[in-house]
């Protein structure tokens, strides 16, 4: 299930100033995804792949790809993959008590503006999320929109950001492949300081074979 995706990193808009967040009682998670440090979940389930910052269980009719910059080497997104469609994942370092989600969700709302297309916020499963719609350049050379949706989870400590593409992006269905592997992530942040909105390292997953670029 497991396959290398290469890529650089996605861009990044420069950080707003927080204003007052919701307070740790409102930031619980109790469908999931999951904190490991809370002994929500065990790091010795043998159908969880680690991925160091992120565990990722592994389901039928699903795909692994990690997405790597290959000027460091490094990973920096995890993409589940399904046959209507697929689902990126990054997690990020955020306060104890504080949701960073508002303030990304505006960013990347703004970012969508920015490169011609729409962004609509709207209510879901995970509560405020952004349906986005850019245009890009097909493989052809012809133009044609992207469309995601975007979902944030927060919890003390971390947000885990989901994308959702293809299918699931445009008729979201809370007991869909996708969504239901995307309950199922594991955030491992560890106990070191980290700055607010530093994402959460990834890693290749023990015995996987990397590939070299030629």
């Amino acid at each position: 299930m497991f396959r290398r995706r290469k890529g650089a990193p996605a861009a990044v808009t420069t950080p707003i100033p927080g204003t007052e967040q919701p307070e740790r009682e409102e930031l619980a998670r109790p469908k999931g995804p999951w904190d490991l440090a809370d002994t929500e979940v065990s790091d010795e389930d043998p159908d969880l792949v680690d991925l160091g910052g992120l565990l990722v269980r592994a389901r039928p009719g699903m795909e692994l790809r990690l997405q790597v910059d290959e000027q460091r080497g490094d990973v920096v997104a995890v993409m589940l993959v399904a046959e209507d469609g697929a689902v990126e994942l990054r997690a990020f370092a955020a306060p104890r008590n504080e949701s960073i989600w508002d303030d990304i969700r505006r960013e990347i709302g703004a970012e969508a503006t920015r490169r011609g297309g729409t962004a609509t916020e709207q209510q879901g499963e995970f509560g405020a999320e952004l349906r986005l719609a850019v245009p890009v350049q097909t493989s052809d050379g012809q133009q044609g929109t992207q469309t995601s949706r975007v979902v944030g989870v927060s919890a003390p400590r971390w947000l885990l950001r989901g994308t959702f593409l293809g299918r699931p992006a445009q008729e979201p269905d809370p007991d869909g492949l996708l969504e239901s592997a995307f309950r199922d992530v594991v955030v491992r942040r560890g106990e070191g300081p980290m700055a607010p909105r530093t994402q959460i390292p990834l890693q290749f997953p023990p015995g996987a074979e990397q590939d070299h670029p030629a």
